[in-house]
């Protein structure tokens, strides 16, 4: 019996290309999905820059480039310039903007999340003020955001950043105005819609923060985690703040601290209740505080140096409703005659004084294993009062 040699079966060779040519056709249709994207930046960014400016909110770009092909899309803006028309108190449209200058943003999203927008913040940025010959500076280490919802409405947004500071320059002459070392805010929709009486929650920490040129209790390093939530919006349709603060007060909403943790060595406050605006823009509300530490707090105010100076009328208005500067003043020459030197004595002891009147007002409490005390700070006309104690003034919110 004679061997059959059979020839192998050939498979045919066009089998070995159909997994490179589905890649290739998978590659060429991702890639064109991509710079389809990346032709829609333009169209995106622009249709939101207009939305903002119709907010008093001017963006634009010296130079704008897009890439991070193939899984990202990455738009670069160098050369950052704002433009910011009548957003705070007092600011007349017709007047020259707050114009802020910044070296470069940098947006980042997924192509298969658009409506993720990561960005990244270069220092340093510059902020000139209409009518002031003088301009801030702002620098940081890092710089970033998060937000969720563009290009329509955001419906969450975080902040961050680390080492940030603020310094004042006028002529040649740079002073700090603020410091921290870390910074967050974050916000969220809690409630409604955006187009229908949207409630908003945010929360902001900082670390290591200090302000200048405010209040001398500012000026030392604290730290401060404060949650809190907005009503009395009406929509989110693009205006100016003080407008949409306008509305707030017109339609009885609020601004309710939900939690407010603030330290500042020894001193340790946590704080929560409401507050609204009066039709003036001015705040008006109170605050449950428990402290721990008070007695630091009031040589702080500057009671002494305030007595030493004149007592103002407006000020003995609110606390001491029909007692005249005058008479305060005459008070203390009259006690220095009669006893020389005991019209200083009792200025030099009047932050006991207010201690103990403070401690009388408020009642014992319990703070994080301290003892503490607990009483009202109350906003009347945008005057701040630790009982009767006049301890700020903050100026209309529009």
């Amino acid at each position: 019996m004679s061997d059959l040699n059979l020839a192998p079966r050939r498979r045919p060779l066009w089998r070995l290309f159909i997994m490179p040519v589905l890649l290739l056709v998978a590659a060429a249709a991702w890639s064109a999905f991509w710079f389809y994207s990346a032709s829609k930046v333009d169209e995106t960014a622009d249709a939101w820059r207009a939305r903002e400016a119709r907010s008093g909110r001017v963006y634009d770009c010296a130079r704008r480039s897009v890439g991070g092909y193939p899984f990202r899309l990455e738009v670069r803006c160098d050369g950052v310039n704002v433009s910011l028309t009548a957003q705070t108190a007092g600011q007349n449209p017709a007047q020259p903007p707050i114009i802020a200058k910044l070296a470069q943003i940098l947006v980042v999203a997924q192509v298969y999340d658009p409506k993720l927008l990561i960005a990244e913040f270069t220092a340093p940025a510059t902020i000139v003020t209409p009518g002031n010959t003088s301009s801030m500076i702002a620098k940081w280490s890092s710089a970033r955001s998060s937000i969720v919802g563009l290009p329509g409405v955001p419906q969450r947004v975080a902040l961050v950043f680390d080492d940030p500071a603020i310094d004042r320059v006028s002529s040649s002459t740079q002073k700090p105005l603020a410091r921290a070392k870390h910074i967050e805010l974050h916000g969220r929709l809690l409630d409604g819609s955006p187009s229908d009486h949207p409630v908003i929650e945010t929360a902001l920490s900082i670390s290591g923060g200090s302000i200048q040129e405010v209040h001398p209790l500012l000026a030392q390093p604290f730290d401060a985690d404060v949650r809190v939530t907005l009503s009395g919006l009406k929509d989110f349709s693009p205006k100016p703040w003080p407008q949409r603060l306008r509305e707030i007060q017109a339609a009885g909403g609020n601004v309710e601290i939900v939690q407010s943790r603030i330290q500042q060595g020894d001193l340790v406050a946590v704080a929560a209740g409401k507050l609204s605006l009066d039709p003036q823009g001015l705040l008006d509300g109170e605050l449950e505080m428990t402290v721990v530490g008070l007695e630091k707090v009031i040589p702080a105010l500057g009671l002494e140096k305030m007595l030493d100076e004149g007592v103002p009328q407006a000020t003995l208005d609110k606390v001491a409703p029909g007692v005249k500067a005058q008479d305060v003043s005459n008070l203390f020459g009259a006690l220095d005659r009669a006893i020389p030197g005991l019209g200083k004595a009792v200025k030099q002891n009047v932050n006991v004084g207010v201690v103990a009147g403070l401690n009388a007002l408020g009642k014992e409490a319990e703070l994080e294993g301290k003892k503490a005390r607990a009483f009202p700070l109350r906003f009347v006309a945008g005057a701040a009062y630790l009982g009767p104690v006049k301890v700020a003034q903050i100026p209309p919110l529009f």
